[in-house]
C-alpha cells in the first residue's frame, strides 16, 4: 500500500481526503504511482501531468522522505519506506510571484 499525500486544490477536485491509499502491484516508481492515482480518482489525469507527454506539470513537485524527486527520472524505484507505506509520497504544489 502506498500513502499519497495531495494539495488541497486537487483533493477538492477529486473529492478526496488529503492522504489516499492506494494498492497496486510491480515497481514503486513516480510514475508508477501516478498511474495509480490517476486510475482510482479520474478526476486528477492531466492535473498532475500532461495527458499526451505525462510529463509534470509546471508548479507540481514530487517529495519522498524529505526529498525533492521532482527531477528524477519518473521510472526510478522510491525509496523503500514509500514502497512499504511508511513514509508518503507528496505532491507538492508550488507558489511562485513577484
Amino acid at each position: 500500500m502506498i500513502r499519497v499525500i495531495l494539495p488541497y486544490h486537487l483533493c477538492n477536485l477529486a473529492r478526496i481526503e488529503r492522504e489516499v491509499s492506494l494498492e497496486f502491484e510491480g515497481p514503486v516508481t513516480t510514475s508508477s504511482v501516478l498511474d495509480a492515482l490517476e486510475a482510482a480518482y479520474p478526476a486528477l489525469r492531466g492535473t498532475i501531468r500532461d495527458h499526451v507527454t505525462r510529463v509534470r506539470r509546471p508548479f507540481i513537485r514530487f517529495f519522498a522522505c524529505g526529498q525533492d524527486i521532482s527531477m528524477d527520472p519518473t521510472d526510478a524505484p522510491l525509496p523503500d519506506a514509500v514502497a512499504k507505506g511508511e513514509e508518503p509520497f507528496m505532491v507538492v504544489g508550488a507558489i511562485a510571484g513577484g
